[in-house]
């Protein structure tokens, strides 16, 4: 009959007593990191909502005012970029527009298109209702609305939006946005927001705000460099344009803007709510522990 070692003899009870804990563990759900600051964003976003209505919709509407003077400085050097190294504009106006999501977020205004990973994570996991929910994101993207077009129609008051030639950088490519078809708005509006909550998220997971700061910059460079569509930076972009141009642009109708605003938005909700939102929460409800 063989024997066992001493050495094998002693590591049985130790291996069943690791077994027995490893079992226990895989009983219980993981808790994420990533999902505890999610939860503890959500809290803070209701308490404001439901405590104090007047100061979110201020929050709300300064989203707006920050992503008006990003998109105005994105234009405007666009604008000089394309005469002076043309073909460099489009990146140009994609790296300037990139710190407007750097000021969204470190001075906690409200954005609607975040709103959407927020409102879906939060139902999913049971820290707001669907009543709530809606009341979150149709509060914020009124009055991001509301910021888009007050601070739009201000900026083309200041100088570099006085007598603009009518073949600048901003108005066709403004054109360009409008004459979009349904399925290409539906598309990159997914994508959009995709690209936009991966960047809150990396916000969220990073402590040193120098690191934070270049990561939000460059992952926003890639929606803005490919000109996919963002409901709520719409807002401010259309309202510049169009008081800019004194509604000379042939493409910006109401019948467009609608269009354009509709269809961006159920694509911003697929890709922030549905892919980024949804996705992530149900990602990290598992017994494993692969979460974020």
């Amino acid at each position: 009959m063989k024997m066992m070692g001493i050495d094998e003899e002693m590591s049985l009870p130790v291996e069943e007593e690791v077994g027995t804990k490893v079992e226990a563990k895989t009983n219980e759900l993981t808790e994420s990191p990533m999902m505890t600051q999610i939860d503890y964003s959500i809290k803070k976003k209701l308490q404001l909502l439901n405590g104090s209505y007047s100061r979110y919709a201020v929050r709300a509407v300064l989203a707006c005012m920050f992503l008006t003077l990003g998109t105005a400085v994105a234009f405007y050097i666009a604008i000089k970029t394309e005469h002076a190294i043309p073909g460099l504009e489009k990146m140009t106006y994609a790296f300037m527009f990139s710190w407007s999501l750097v000021m969204i977020l470190y001075l906690n205004a409200e954005l609607g298109t975040s709103n959407m990973l927020y409102s879906v994570v939060g139902m999913y996991r049971k820290k707001m209702n669907f009543s709530t929910a809606i009341k979150l994101l149709v509060t914020c993207i009124f009055f991001n609305l509301v910021g888009g077009v007050l601070f739009g129609y201000l900026v083309s008051l200041t100088g570099p939006f006085q007598h603009m030639e009518t073949t600048n950088y901003m108005f066709t490519a403004i054109g360009s946005k409008l004459a979009k078809s349904t399925s290409q708005i539906l598309v990159e509006g997914m994508f959009a927001n995709i690209v936009v909550n991966i960047a809150v998220l990396a916000s969220l997971r990073m402590k040193d705000d120098a690191a934070k700061v270049m990561s939000i910059i460059f992952i926003i460079f890639i929606f803005a460099f490919l000109g996919y569509e963002h409901v709520i930076a719409n807002f401010p972009a259309f309202s510049l344009a169009f008081f800019a141009s004194h509604g000379a642009i042939p493409e910006l109708t109401a019948a467009n803007v609608v269009h354009n605003l509709f269809f961006t938005l159920i694509g911003n909700f697929i890709g922030g709510g549905l892919v980024m939102g949804l996705g992530y929460a149900w990602l990290n409800k598992t017994e494993t522990d692969y979460v974020d």
